[in-house]
């Protein structure tokens, strides 16, 4: 078997003797780290980059880049990226870095969301230089070749638009996101079945688009489990070859500022019913349109219990009580410029029909003050949790604070957002739900057309 010291080049290796003769300075597992939930920020190279020691023996670290399908050039460009992540480099084979992640025993893993990419490792504290080398080499020098397009990426996204036909509810978010932004934000996150993929994918374009991507002022490298010292001297050694700036030949990633519009769509579908509600939301706690009593009022809505022996006190995981066939949930999603507050309802057509209505009125008696002071003190608390769960989550802690060092220059730093969420006031939600009232709702109804409602239906104005 091949030892664990023969992987990677020098740099690990030095890494090795440098500990193995510095003992004083060397960090063994069995000391604390800080234990702090907040990221220390700083450039190195050029190259923003954010960490969080947290106590433990491994270490996860990510690239985000600002290359999700609202930035994509043309369509499947984010999901062609995704999938061309670890594949054969100018430095190594994809069989080579599969070999060498498995036997020092890592995790490699790449996703996209509308507006990230993602592309991380999760490892043992010591190789922390390999798998930042890794990283490197992976955005500046991908080979794009043929072969792996058409063998192993193409065919798995192909096989990703048929799994997306059954899905009534990724449809729907996909078509509630679609009419509220049109463009950019409403991209879809995966190209449909239909979409024409073999007319815009191919390597040459996919290496003219990851130049953009992968520019320095377009990516952050974010972690969770290292001393921060030791993230900038990686970075700033295995980082160089990364250019600063897209080429003046590549078209450069569209910045332009989300706009909601708003509207009605409905899809005849016969897997199942979806009907999503939305409405203007808040931006990401980094963005310029963060509203901390959207998280509010999205939890005060809910749709379904935290504890599985009571019904909750949530409006809409009461008035599910009466529709046994049909599951409701509110979401806030959260960008970086924009946001979209969606209720979804899944399930029978007629209990779907009559939910729906139900959700409205829900809206209603909140904007009407009709709710107890006793209810919004628990949505506060829920909020509160959920937000600064999600930050301690390290998957999402890393790309929130990703995509707020490379949209705005600063992390997402949990502990001000639980103090945002605290400051909310009663008066604040009220006039939150009677802004979604007032304004033009986004309402997509996916499934049995005959009998999901129209927007009109139900009271709202699109």
């Amino acid at each position: 078997m091949i030892s664990r010291a023969t992987l990677g080049r020098n740099a690990q290796l030095a890494a090795r003797r440098q500990c193995r003769t510095q003992p004083s300075s060397y960090r063994g597992l069995a000391t604390p780290a800080s234990g702090s939930f907040s990221y220390e920020i700083g450039d190195s190279a050029g190259v923003k980059f954010a960490s969080r020691d947290l106590a433990g023996p491994t270490t996860t670290l990510a690239v985000v880049a600002k290359a999700g399908t609202r930035y994509q050039i043309l369509p499947g460009f984010a999901d062609g990226l995704e999938q061309f992540a670890f594949k054969s480099t100018y430095k190594r084979s994809s069989l080579r870095i599969t070999r060498e992640s498995e036997l020092l025993g890592a995790e490699l893993s790449s996703y996209h969301s509308r507006e990230n990419l993602v592309i991380g490792a999760k490892f043992l504290r010591d190789d922390l230089p390999y798998f930042t080398e890794l990283l490197g080499e992976v955005i500046s020098q991908t080979k794009f070749t043929r072969h792996e397009l058409e063998e192993e990426v193409l065919p798995i996204i192909k096989l990703n638009q048929k799994s997306l036909l059954g899905r009534t509810m990724d449809l729907a978010v996909n078509s509630a996101h679609g009419i509220a932004f049109h463009r950019g934000l409403g991209t879809p996150l995966h190209p449909s079945s239909s979409t024409p993929l073999t007319k815009y994918l191919n390597g040459s374009r996919l290496e003219a688009f990851s130049k953009s991507a992968f520019a320095k002022s377009n990516f952050a490298v974010v972690a969770n489990g290292v001393e921060h010292s030791e993230l900038s001297k990686w970075v700033g050694q295995f980082f160089t070859d990364v250019s600063s700036s897209a080429p003046d030949d590549v078209p450069a990633i569209d910045t332009t500022p989300s706009k909601y519009y708003g509207g009605e769509e409905r899809i005849a579908h016969d897997a199942g019913n979806t009907m999503v509600l939305a409405f203007p939301g808040s931006s990401s706690f980094t963005g310029q349109s963060y509203k901390p009593e959207i998280a509010v009022l999205a939890s005060l809505l809910g749709g379904h219990s935290n504890i599985k022996w009571s019904p909750g006190f949530s409006l809409l995981s009461k008035a599910t009580e009466a529709y046994p066939g049909a599951h409701i949930a509110t979401t806030s999603a959260a960008y970086s410029d924009a946001g979209l507050l969606m209720i979804s309802i899944t399930g029978n057509a007629n209990q779907v029909r009559d939910a729906s209505k139900d959700v409205v009125k829900a809206i209603k008696a909140v904007a009407a003050g009709e709710i107890s002071k006793e209810d919004i003190k628990k949505a506060i608390a829920t909020a509160k949790f959920k937000a600064l769960e999600s930050g301690q989550d390290i998957k999402a802690g890393l790309e929130l604070t990703g995509a707020g060092l490379v949209q705005e220059g600063k992390a997402h730093q949990i502990d001000e957002v639980g103090k945002g969420i605290d400051a909310v006031s009663e008066d604040q939600v009220k006039k939150a739900a009677k802004a979604l009232l007032d304004g033009k709702a986004t309402v997509s109804s996916v499934g049995d057309l005959y009998v999901l409602p129209y927007a009109e239906d139900l009271g709202l104005h699109v």
